[in-house]
């Protein structure tokens, strides 16, 4: 049996990851709804989001009722790149904040 301490290689090797080039690096990511909704391309992502769930039937309005918890939601920003590395599109996802 040949081990990897044998062989020199004592790490695994990590999987392939593209290097960052400029235009990689021009962009920020949010981290929040206040940072995001100065910038029009987020707040377009946004929008599409919600337009997208209320198209699905995902969710609709209710009067609150006392007696029941409310679960809170959370905005998670991605940007989605090409395989060259260009900037494809804004993505954002409006999640429930299951830990509550």
């Amino acid at each position: 049996m040949v081990t990897r301490q044998q062989t020199g290689k004592l790490k695994p090797q990590t999987p392939w990851s593209p290097k960052l080039n400029n235009v990689t690096a021009s962009f920020s990511v949010p981290s929040c709804y206040t940072q995001a909704v100065k910038d029009p391309n987020w707040r377009d992502a946004m929008i599409q989001e919600l337009n997208a769930l209320i198209q699905a039937g995902t969710w609709k309005f209710v009067p609150r009722d006392k007696a029941q918890n409310i679960v809170g939601c959370k905005w998670v920003f991605r940007v989605k790149q090409k395989s060259n590395g260009s900037i494809d599109r804004y993505k954002a996802c409006l999640v429930a904040k299951g830990y509550h």
